[in-house]
């Protein structure tokens, strides 16, 4: 845990109680003396470092000993758009697009999602919150939604499209902004809508799962 998130850093004083108590000291083993990093939501790129000064059975009470401007991020953005899939299957590799720097995500309605596949934003924060707080992340990764492909390349016309292709992905490569289906793919009426963008594959023979090619490709642009 490289920082924790508490409404309250930046005060003077914390004192800890229920389950960050229980955590920090039972489970982390922490003791008077040592120093814990945490940040505040509401300013996320100050970074608070606090000692322990007492601890009791249910509370701890940590003094603020120094508070510094520092970021961690992703030196490339990179916004995906993602064909609507399974939730437990984005829930999977949601911590680890965290870690590498996607910045943004828009689950998109295709013709192939299944409908009964919601998307729930509540749930997905409390992912990236726990992946910033290990990776040490700065910049909360972001989500929306789009009815379908038409409404999203209107809004977005430089998009490029993760597809079956002749051209493949080089490392190296700098765009902003990636398109990738469902399970399927997408439909011949979508395909005929994405003719106009730029398409590329990866470099293999593999048909490759939905989470398994967002987090691919976002690997090849921001590492």
């Amino acid at each position: 845990m490289i920082y924790i998130f508490e409404e309250s850093a930046g005060a003077q004083k914390l004192t800890l109680k229920g389950e960050l108590h229980k955590y920090l000291i039972k489970v982390r083993r922490h003791g008077v003396g040592d120093t814990i990093a945490f940040r505040n939501k509401e300013a996320v790129t100050q970074l608070h470092i606090y000692k322990i000064i007492e601890i009791e059975p249910r509370v701890a009470v940590l003094k603020l000993i120094e508070s510094k401007e520092l970021k961690v991020q992703s030196e490339q953005e990179l916004h995906i758009a993602w064909c609507v899939i399974d939730a437990k299957s984005v829930e999977k590799v949601l911590p680890s697009l965290c870690e590498i720097g996607v910045s943004k995500i828009s689950f998109i309605s295709c013709e192939r999602s299944q409908k009964n596949f919601k998307v729930d934003f509540k749930r997905y924060e409390r992912i990236v919150e726990a992946s910033m707080q290990q990776s040490g992340r700065t910049s909360f990764l972001t989500f929306d939604t789009y009815k379908n492909i038409d409404a999203f390349i209107k809004e977005y016309p430089d998009t490029k499209v993760f597809d079956f292709s002749d051209t493949i992905l080089e490392g190296g490569v700098a765009f902003k902004r990636v398109l990738i289906g469902c399970e399927g793919g997408f439909s011949p009426q979508e395909k005929n809508s994405l003719a106009a963008q730029d398409v590329f594959r990866l470099k293999t023979p593999m048909v490759l799962r939905s989470e398994s090619a967002v987090f691919s490709v976002a690997s090849k642009i921001l590492l």
